[in-house]
């Protein structure tokens, strides 16, 4: 299998990965941060040295502010609930996900308004007109990193900037961009980041993190068990235990933490160098093929990892299932959970084919896809 669905789940791992997730399954494999005994504390630090290593990774102090949740939709769901109260106004924009949008939207029920700010037909944003959505109740602007279809970077940091001058909450959905470009909590004036742990973080899926650069009041989505404060009946309110009801997911922690440790070695620079160079060969390759149309924009700096396209008179479903079955290669057809962005570059009727590269994604692999798809255009489906 040829796999390019890097943007639903990065695949493969680092072989460090599977190690550490078979490790926590069978050496101490105990409740992290529960029992005094031996098997309980090694979790326990395990834990902590990942809240350690994602801290170092986007540049975030306290290692405390680390939230790991079950996705990056859990980490959305926790900071955008969590953040927004009756009579609040919330920017988003139109080639966010349903993660982004579907909150945002439920929250319509609560007495909570929502702006949704169009892009181009390319998924570019211009920062002013965010900032000309701004109401006299906007307490919170979220918006995604890398689109998730066309693989446009959204420029956060203006976006930090705008929000900073104007006093508003910044979340950023780093779901497509955490482990592949610099992201840097101060530099870039970012409130709070979410992001899963299965996609460019190399880790298993199950897992995320939210990270907290903000002293403002956030409630819990869930209460219960913490090891911590166990007299109370009443949810801790420090972090990260406030966030944080339950057992660990242990295994995919551990994994997380061997593949964040990948990343800080390799160097995200690399990383990104390396995709990018993929990615614009494949886009070249597949220019020279008649009846394709290539979403997204035109210059390969302003996009990261992902590239749609659409095949004339075949719909998109069809395009992937003969990949599938005829060529052995794995892409994503349809919507995407990202029904406006659809809408933005005008395939909200049609769906699109989703190519995505990663990091161990080969030349080789990328040439045989063009390859296919020429072979796609000139038979007779």
């Amino acid at each position: 299998m040829i796999y390019l669905d890097n943007a639903a789940t990065t695949y493969p791992k680092p072989k460090s990965v599977y190690k550490s997730v078979m490790e926590a399954m069978t050496v101490y494999g105990a409740n992290p941060g529960r029992g005094s005994h031996a098997m309980a504390i090694e979790g326990a630090r395990v834990i902590y040295e990942t809240r350690e290593l994602v801290a170092q990774l986007f540049n975030l102090d306290d290692p405390m502010k680390v939230i790991f949740t079950f996705n990056a939709t859990d980490g959305l769901n926790i900071a955008i609930k969590g953040i927004l109260k009756s009579g609040d106004h919330v920017i988003a924009t139109a080639m966010d996900h349903n993660s982004v949008l579907r909150p945002i939207k439920e929250l319509e029920k609560y007495g909570i308004e929502n702006t949704i700010v169009s892009c181009s037909s390319d998924g570019t944003i211009k920062v002013d007109d965010v900032e000309k959505a701004i109401r006299s109740n906007t307490k919170l602007v979220v918006t995604t990193h890398v689109s998730n279809l066309t693989g446009t970077i959204l420029p956060i940091e203006k976006i930090g900037e705008m929000c900073k001058v104007n006093n508003l909450l910044y979340l950023v959905d780093a779901s497509q961009s955490a482990g592949v470009l610099e992201i840097d909590f101060k530099k870039q004036n970012i409130d709070f980041l979410v992001a899963p742990g299965h996609k460019g973080l190399l880790g298993p899926q199950g897992t995320g993190v939210l990270l907290i650069n903000s002293d403002v009041e956030m409630k819990e989505l869930r209460e219960g068990g913490t090891g911590s404060e166990s007299s109370s009946m009443y949810q801790p309110n420090f972090l990260p235990d406030k966030y944080e009801a339950g057992t660990h997911n242990l295994p995919g922690i551990a994994g997380l933490n061997s593949g964040v440790k990948y990343i800080l070695d390799k160097g995200t620079k690399s990383i990104c160098r390396h995709e990018k160079n993929i990615l614009e060969l494949f886009i070249k390759e597949v220019r020279k093929i008649p009846k394709i149309t290539i979403y997204g924009p035109e210059s390969i700096e302003d996009r990261s990892g992902v590239v749609p396209i659409n095949i004339e008179g075949i719909d998109s479903s069809e395009v992937a299932y003969i990949l599938d079955t005829g060529y052995g290669i794995a892409v994503r057809p349809g919507l995407h959970c990202a029904p406006l962005a659809h809408k933005t570059i005008g395939t909200d009727k049609i769906g699109a084919v989703r190519f995505s590269v990663g990091p161990f994604t080969k030349k080789t692999e990328i040439m045989a896809a063009a390859k296919a798809l020429k072979e796609i255009t000139e038979k007779n489906y």
